[in-house]
């Protein structure tokens, strides 16, 4: 028996070491960070994070875009949407912005772009069933980090569709969040087209 314990006591040393190891306290840190930045959605004032999403080119090319590189010296609207094909983003949300579009543009809104959580291949197909879209890009954000970097993300696991968006509006000048209409859940009362062209 006493064999035994002392056979043992290296694990037991070892495990002592890796719950004090510095390493552990780092992956702590991280996991206290995001849980931070989930608490802390984008803001009026803030500028928009970098990033990349993908999409489909007017070329049929899937392509990796920089949201910087989209958004900079433009005036952007972000519309985000729990998942594409879902009820009330398909009927609702963004119908709206693309409805509105052209008086959105009138306005000096240079760029709209849609983005969720699903990959290129199924915004792709979404979009297209938008046959009188001309201006509103469908972008993909298949893993989701570009809505973790917004603090934007929302848990819909009971509902089989694990992590997607917020469902939001955001108008943003030269990167700066000029208006950050966030709603809460996956509600649709504060983030369609016409709040956006009120503050325009």
């Amino acid at each position: 028996m006493l064999r035994q314990r002392l056979a043992f006591t290296p694990h037991l040393i070892a495990l002592k070491y890796l719950l004090s190891s510095p390493f552990l306290l780092f992956f702590s840190d991280k996991t206290k960070q995001k849980r931070k930045r989930l608490m802390a959605p984008i803001a009026v004032g803030a500028s928009l994070p970098e990033g990349n999403l993908h999409w489909f080119d007017e070329s049929d090319q899937l392509q990796s875009v920089s949201v910087h590189a989209l958004a900079k010296g433009k005036k952007v609207v972000l519309v985000g949407v729990p998942g594409a094909f879902t009820p009330t983003c398909s009927m609702q949300h963004v119908p709206g912005f693309i409805q509105s579009a052209e008086e959105l543009k009138a306005k000096g809104v240079d760029e709209i772009f849609v983005i969720s959580v699903n990959d290129p291949f199924v915004m792709k197909a979404w979009a297209k069933t938008y046959s009188e879209n001309k201006h509103v890009k469908f972008l993909a954000d298949g893993s989701g980090n570009y809505t973790n970097a917004l603090g934007l993300e929302l848990d819909l696991s009971e509902k089989g569709l694990g992590t997607r968006s917020r469902r939001y509006a955001i108008l943003a000048d030269d990167l700066v969040v000029k208006v950050a209409n966030i709603e809460e859940g996956g509600a649709f009362t504060i983030s369609g087209a016409d709040e956006i062209l009120k503050a325009l």
